[in-house]
């Protein structure tokens, strides 16, 4: 395995899995949001790794996040 292998590798097995997240929510590929946060970083100096990075917090933290149990109707208020 050479370098680039090694750091691709790295990466895959230690993402947060926010892209494919993201993409299930918004129905489009997986490989479509991962090139917008790639691109979008290059063009907005770095702005969309720290929406990423909060994102991924988020999702680690996320039983955090939800206190209260969804309500099956209007009369269990």
């Amino acid at each position: 395995m050479n370098l680039i292998q090694k750091i691709a590798l790295f990466f895959e097995l230690r993402s947060f899995g926010v892209s494919t997240w993201f993409a299930r929510k918004m129905h489009v590929d997986v490989s479509r949001v991962r090139l917008f946060f790639i691109y979008g970083s290059f063009i907005a100096l770095g702005s969309p790794v720290i929406i990423y990075l909060i994102m991924a917090f988020v999702l680690e933290h996320k039983h955090i996040f939800k206190l209260q149990r969804k309500r099956k109707s209007i009369w269990e208020i």
